[in-house]
């Protein structure tokens, strides 16, 4: 559909191609997600609760409650987000001191993330990516010039945000600092930030990160079970070997749905962090390939109605789209990137697709609002004659 067809009022006014395309994505990548979880949860759930459906119906559950947490969420108009911005990076931060408290925050696997509220434990970190979204599409409005055209203007954003960076370290959640200030990187750089000052920048949270790895010795462990783990296939790189096994064992096609070996007891967190490694085994590099396809959609549509809102003038909506599709984009692939080998293990989920209720509760907030983007972009175009104008003189401009 042209876009001379979407601005003539008596034609179909706006085309809603990308809300499909997410919404669609969407949903393929949770109804995979509940398939593949369900395969590899059921035989440790049954060793472990004494029912196979122990996790099934929880995450089930967890999909009910992002579907609803995401229609409640958009209901709530752009301007609002962008006006509460700042709290929400408060309420970030209360949340991110309160788990690292005793007797408040609950440690698993030696890493203090979660605070528990009945049946569920919310992860904290998952919450402070919608505030940090927030509040650096707001602050991107409000000194878009200083961002531009100053060094101070760029670095603020970052020093306010490396307090969250020291306490997720001290949780300890590196993989949630690696997605976050990437994110917020990328933002700046979308942005306008002079380019040697952004590499400066780079080349300094580089070297940071280095620093950090080189000084922790668990993740001195996990990099040298990265670089080989076969030497240490029975001790740190134990994780990441039996993952490389079911993506071997899983060839083109895949062995078939529920025939995966390496979810009976041999690889840890394989419902989890590392589902994506059994998805791999029982669909093979066909099944990989059209899941990765749909990150790539949905990422794309999300960037794709970012740039929509921002030739619309709509610079908050368009720096939230852009943060959203990037965060969902970065943490896919660093989840694929792990559980393949190419990049060094870290606990993150995979995005509507990996077990845990925060992770899917927030991944859902997230689509919800890169719905409401698009949809309040549509709106506009339909009763702003001054926004269809300035859209039909970017196309002339463009030849298009």
């Amino acid at each position: 559909m042209t876009l001379e067809t979407i601005l003539n009022p008596e034609r179909q006014p706006v085309s809603p191609g990308y809300m499909r395309i997410v919404l669609l994505a969407t949903l393929f990548l949770a109804s995979t997600g509940f398939v593949i979880v369900s395969s590899a949860s059921m035989d440790v759930a049954l060793r472990t609760y004494g029912t196979e459906f122990y996790f099934v119906l929880r995450h089930l559950s967890y999909l009910g409650l992002a579907t609803l947490f995401g229609a409640l969420f958009f209901q709530i108009r752009m301007e609002t987000w962008q006006r509460y911005g700042g709290v929400l990076l408060v309420f970030s931060y209360v949340l991110l001191v309160l788990v690292l408290l005793p007797g408040i925050g609950r440690t698993v696997n030696g890493s203090t993330r979660w605070i528990p509220l009945g049946i569920i434990s919310v992860q904290v970190s998952e919450i402070a990516k919608i505030g940090v979204l927030c509040y650096v599409a707001g602050y991107l409005v409000r000194r878009n010039d200083e961002v531009r055209t100053t060094f101070v203007g760029f670095i603020k954003p970052v020093a306010v945000l490396s307090l969250m960076v020291m306490l997720l370290l001290a949780e300890p959640d590196f993989g949630a600092v690696v997605v976050i200030m990437g994110t917020v990187f990328v933002l700046l750089f979308l942005a306008g930030v002079r380019f040697l000052q952004f590499a400066l920048v780079l080349a300094g949270s580089g070297g940071m990160a280095a620093l950090m790895i080189f000084s922790s010795e668990y993740r001195m462990k996990r990099m040298l079970a990265y670089v080989n783990p076969w030497d240490r296939a029975t001790d740190d790189g134990y994780q990441l070997v039996q993952s490389l096994i079911a993506f071997g064992r899983g060839e083109i096609f895949g062995v078939g749905l529920g025939n995966s070996v390496q979810k009976l007891f041999y690889l840890p967190e394989a419902h989890t962090d590392f589902v994506f490694a059994i998805l791999a085994e029982e669909f093979g590099l066909v099944g990989c390939t059209v899941v990765i396809l749909a990150f790539l959609a949905l990422v794309l549509s999300g960037m794709f109605i970012g740039r929509r809102a921002e030739r619309m003038g709509q610079t908050f909506s368009a720096y939230l789209a852009y943060g959203i599709s990037i965060m969902l984009g970065l943490q896919s692939c660093i989840n694929i990137g792990v559980v393949s080998g190419m990049l060094p293990t870290k606990g993150l989920t995979l995005p509507l697709i990996s077990y845990g209720g925060s992770s899917l509760i927030v991944s859902g907030i997230l689509v919800a609002l890169l719905l409401r983007v698009d949809y309040e972009m549509r709106n506009l175009l339909t009763t702003d004659p001054a926004v269809r104008r300035k859209l039909s003189g970017m196309e002339k401009k463009n030849g298009r």
